[in-house]
């Protein structure tokens, strides 16, 4: 195909697999764009990026800089939900080429009386373009540059900074070059920022050997907003199936009395759409959903699509389900992990389409309850192409609704999910705990590909996972990995009481609870306030009053020469909230260090004076130096210091 262009226009950032999937960001954030743009020869190029939202028909520009090597950046700001499109549209700019020649050639000596005669052209097209106030200014300059008499003055003219910049200000995009468009998804700024906290709903009554209920959870929300907790995820709610039930700590027997497995769902009470009758009634649920949005929490529920053998689809639609040959339907498997109380969904099934939609349909029933965040269990073991759908038809008429998915896999699975929708995701944090793990994959995190579609969600533990670090730990290694998931990541969870009380007693040589709340009903204690309580809700509220911890990506880990010593520099966008954060990894001994200050990220100059100010301690110090000592103790293994300049 023949094309009279002559800007190329490559290697266009951000964009995830030559856009084939969208970039991610929150309402009010920016978006960096950088692109290599270059013509042929010596002729001066432009390029500016292009964006609107989906809703608007014009696009707006901001003009691109030129950094050198052909390299161009600019960037925009997301203003509402939805879909953005934003492309890079560059062009030979033979107006600002006349000038920089006119200027070139004077210098050297040369006449211009021909390259002035020229310059009559642009300047006729600025006349078009320009407001009526400035083109009442210069609607005289074609003249003076065509009249020999008025040589010098047309001179000043034509190399002045009042041309140069309005031929900057309205360009001749002769034979401009588009790239294709690329589109950034914007989530409510929930989807950055975002604390939650996890129990079982049927672990709330106050009195021992009874199942709680969602009332018994309307009492217990004053306490978790006191905490500082706005998101409080349940995991599922449903009836739970009583064919092959699991007992306590996963016997493949229930003895009389035991309550199952919450992710079994589905028996002759109901399915999907349904309440655990000792729960309470959906009106109880709608009731309880509105009385923590009061208290400034939103309630997650969980997606576990599968059932229990004796679900109410297994009979009424047995075609979602694989047989065997003998005629029975396989239940769950992970070798060697047998999940007998469950069975999956036939994703190959040739009646796959009334099976979406009826997935579809469980989410938006729970969406028209109230509920706008939910965790997915397990999404890895269902079609990727299945979850991209289903999210995006529920965007489209509840863009406020969050998507975590819940996939300790692959990393190129996690990656993969991310990619086709969901808004979080959970992490490897659990597992990562010496200082070396903790930079080299937070530098991953925020400074690869995967700053663009990639939320991370740190959890220090789940009711899945008991990190042997955490297995007979004390207090303070408690504390310093809440501390770390708190600082590092903008969206955070807990799986409480067992972390807050410290809880634990784990299966021998397994990462699972002993006792595990998964197949049984425990009963808390919810009075009891303890220190590291006092510890997660200081963590908690520094978060909502620093927007440098209300995100993930701006970090800038800092030299300390001790390995049990890490230290790092976050701040807003605006750089009007900043903070230093130093934890210790030593749950048993002090440590002391020097802490490097990275003075060039701080626009600061040596010697000049700042106040680092403890959000916990409330004590102040003046720093003056580059390089500070610190010794942090197990009693409270961290700093968390605000910056004052």
């Amino acid at each position: 195909m023949l094309r009279q262009q002559r800007v190329v226009i490559e290697n266009i950032r951000p964009q995830i697999e030559c856009g084939t999937f969208f970039i991610k960001r929150t309402v009010g954030e920016k978006v960096t764009v950088n692109a290599d743009v270059l013509g042929d020869g010596h002729d001066i190029i432009q390029c500016e990026v292009l964006f609107r939202h989906e809703d608007e028909k014009v696009f707006e520009s901001v003009r691109m800089l030129h950094e050198g090597n052909d390299a161009h950046t600019a960037s925009f700001h997301v203003t509402k939900q939805g879909f953005y499109h934003y492309r890079i549209q560059g062009w030979v700019d033979n107006a600002l080429n006349w000038q920089h020649g006119i200027k070139a050639k004077l210098k050297d000596g040369q006449h211009v009386k021909s390259e002035l005669l020229d310059g009559v052209q642009y300047l006729n097209f600025l006349t078009k373009k320009v407001p009526a106030k400035t083109k009442e200014r210069i609607k005289e300059w074609p003249a003076i540059f065509q009249d020999d008499s008025k040589y010098e003055e047309a001179i000043a003219m034509a190399t002045s900074d009042d041309l140069h910049h309005l031929f900057t200000e309205y360009p001749q995009r002769f034979l401009a070059n588009v790239s294709k468009t690329l589109e950034v998804y914007v989530d409510r700024k929930k989807a950055n920022f975002s604390t939650w906290y996890e129990f079982f709903p049927r672990s709330s009554s106050p009195e021992p050997n009874k199942h709680g209920t969602f009332k018994d959870c309307e009492r217990l929300l004053p306490r978790i907003a006191r905490m500082g907790f706005d998101t409080l995820y349940f995991p599922p709610i449903h009836p739970i199936g009583e064919k092959n039930r699991k007992g306590k700590n996963n016997t493949t027997h229930a003895e009389e009395g035991d309550s199952g497995v919450p992710w079994a769902i589905g028996s002759k009470l109901g399915g999907h759409k349904s309440i655990h009758p000792e729960l309470g009634t959906e009106k109880d649920f709608k009731q309880l959903v509105k009385k923590a949005k009061a208290e400034g929490i939103e309630v997650a529920m969980d997606l576990a699509f599968q059932a229990a053998p004796d679900h109410p689809y297994i009979t009424e639609h047995p075609e979602w389900f694989r047989k065997r040959p003998d005629g029975t339907i396989q239940y769950a498997e992970n070798p060697p992990k047998k999940y007998q109380d469950i069975v999956n969904f036939h994703f190959e099934s040739d009646a796959y389409k009334p099976l979406w939609e009826e997935l579809l349909n469980v989410t938006l029933h729970w969406v028209s309850c109230g509920v706008s965040i939910f965790r997915v269990d397990n999404p890895h073991t269902k079609p990727y192409y299945f979850w991209n759908w289903l999210i995006s038809e529920v965007k489209k008429k509840h863009p406020d609704v969050l998507f975590l998915a819940e996939a300790f896999s692959r990393p190129k699975v996690m990656q993969q999910l991310a990619k086709q929708g969901f808004s979080q995701s959970y992490t490897y944090f659990t597992w990562r705990v010496m200082k070396h793990e903790l930079i080299d994959y937070m530098t991953e995190l925020t400074q690869s590909e995967m700053r663009e579609y990639y939320r991370p969600n740190f959890w220090p533990n789940t009711p899945d996972i008991n990190p042997y670090h955490l297995q007979g730990a004390n207090e303070a290694m408690h504390i310093l990995r809440y501390a770390l998931a708190a600082t590092l990541c903008g969206n955070i969870g807990l799986y409480g009481p067992v972390f807050e009380y410290m809880v634990s007693d784990a299966l021998p040589g397994k990462e699972e609870y002993l006792n595990s709340e998964k197949y049984e009903i425990r009963h808390w204690d919810w009075t009891v306030e303890n220190k590291l309580t006092h510890v997660i809700t200081k963590l908690n509220a520094a978060r909502k009053n620093h927007r440098s911890l209300q995100q993930t990506n701006n970090i800038r880990f800092c030299t300390i020469e001790n390995d049990r010593l890490i230290a790092f520099y976050k701040w807003s966008d605006d750089k009007t909230d900043e903070t230093l954060i130093i934890v210790s990894l030593d749950n048993h001994y002090s440590q002391r260090g020097m802490v490097q200050l990275p003075l060039n990220e701080m626009g600061l100059e040596h010697g000049r004076s700042i106040e680092v100010h403890d959000t916990i301690t409330n004590n102040s110090y003046i720093w003056s130096a580059e390089w500070n000592f610190v010794e942090l103790h197990p009693a409270l293994p961290f700093h968390l210091f605000h910056i004052k300049k």
